[in-house]
């Protein structure tokens, strides 16, 4: 494995520029072999000191508190604690607590589980307690969508049209600290959607609760928030209020990036660094594929946490200041993670995704496994 500043060899690279993330450049031999990566060097425009692992959970100390979850995928919480479970493929909405058995409270009806697509993200009102409405994104017949509904009620299609495929479906959704609806949206396979201002596809939108296109977004009356994305299903927002996304690469490198409105993040023009000088938004953070395809991230304090599906691991980044830096790699013998959350108590929640079709499935997959605050 070698680490060094980003290169642009390749025809979806354009020319190189000084990095402003830390690059991870891990050997297809090393990586598939199960073998583990160093700790990478962090290579930055400025010197910034790394952040001690006070904040970071005993990551030895995991509870299993669920398991036979058949591809859980999106994973919300409950003011009462408790976590909502989407299952990909069965569409089913499970009821997670300690203690307690999974229990089916809900199941999303229409949804079309084909390659990567199916039930998806989930996320929960911020006003749930007098409203009672989850949202839900999932692949319909047709399309890829956003409902709501509550878990006594039918579903309310309000946001579709966003092309569906058998894989760069997106799917991640997840309300932002000013009460507005974030929705992270794939490619579906075609790259020139993702450069397309009329097109959902390979953006983060920004909606109102209700679905509509929110006010202050870049474009009046659009939902693009940015553009330029191959794949995004990791939404987190730090303490300051500043959007972080994780998007998978093609063949090069994954991205963690830090979203501004109307930002340009470069897909299919780019792939990782050297976009920069064409008036594209460089990541933040990037690996080979390898060792990451990051799906979920999660922020606790000064921590940016990532599950990595083929990287089979979860890494930990620091954050100073709105940018992310010195990521390590910190659980490594669960197989695929989908989805790594915060819950309401400060604890660690995260979802194995071994039987998604790609992984190696193990007894007992899949599961969620709770690590508590610190």
């Amino acid at each position: 494995m070698v680490i060094r500043r980003a290169h642009t060899p390749g025809p979806r690279r354009l020319p190189g520029a000084a990095a402003v993330a830390v690059l991870l450049t891990c050997a297809l031999s090393a990586c598939d072999n199960g073998s583990e990566p160093e700790r990478p060097t962090a290579t930055a425009a400025t010197t910034i000191a790394p952040s001690s692992a006070a904040g970071v959970p005993d990551l030895a100390a995991g509870a299993e508190i669920a398991r036979g979850i058949e591809v859980p995928w999106g994973l919300a919480f409950l003011p009462d604690g408790d976590a909502l479970v989407a299952e990909r493929n069965s569409g089913r909405v499970l009821r997670v607590s300690p203690g307690r058995a999974p229990e089916q409270v809900y199941e999303v009806p229409g949804v079309t589980a084909r390659g990567e697509g199916g039930l998806l993200g989930l996320t929960v009102s911020p006003s749930f307690a007098e409203n009672g409405y989850v949202y839900a994104y999932f692949t319909a017949a047709e399309d890829n969508r956003v409902v709501r509904f509550r878990l006594d009620g039918k579903p309310e299609v309000i946001f579709d049209g966003i092309a569906k495929a058998a894989n760069h479906n997106g799917g991640r959704i997840a309300f932002g600290p000013d009460g507005m609806l974030y929705v992270g949206t794939g490619d579906a396979g075609q790259g020139a959607r993702a450069q397309d201002p009329a097109s959902p596809n390979g953006k983060i939108l920004r909606l109102t609760p209700d679905g509509a296109a929110a006010q202050g977004n870049p474009t009046a009356g659009s939902p693009m928030y940015s553009l330029g994305h191959r794949n995004v299903q990791g939404l987190a927002w730090d303490h300051a209020g500043r959007l972080f996304a994780a998007e998978f690469g093609q063949n090069d490198f994954d991205e963690i990036n830090l979203i501004e409105p109307g930002r340009n993040y470069g897909w299919p023009q780019v792939e990782g660094m050297g976009g920069a000088d064409s008036g594209y938004t460089e990541p933040q953070l990037v690996w080979a594929p390898s060792a990451a395809s990051p799906s979920g991230i999660a922020i606790a304090g000064d921590t940016l946490y990532v599950a990595a599906l083929r990287g089979e691991r979860l890494w930990t980044a620091a954050l100073h200041d709105g940018v992310a830096t010195d990521p390590v790699s910190r659980i490594d013998d669960r197989g695929r993670l989908r989805t790594v959350a915060i819950a309401p108590d400060g604890a660690l929640w995260l979802t194995t995704s071994n039987t998604d079709g790609r992984g190696e499935t193990r007894p007992g997959d899949d599961r969620i496994i709770r690590f508590p605050a610190r």
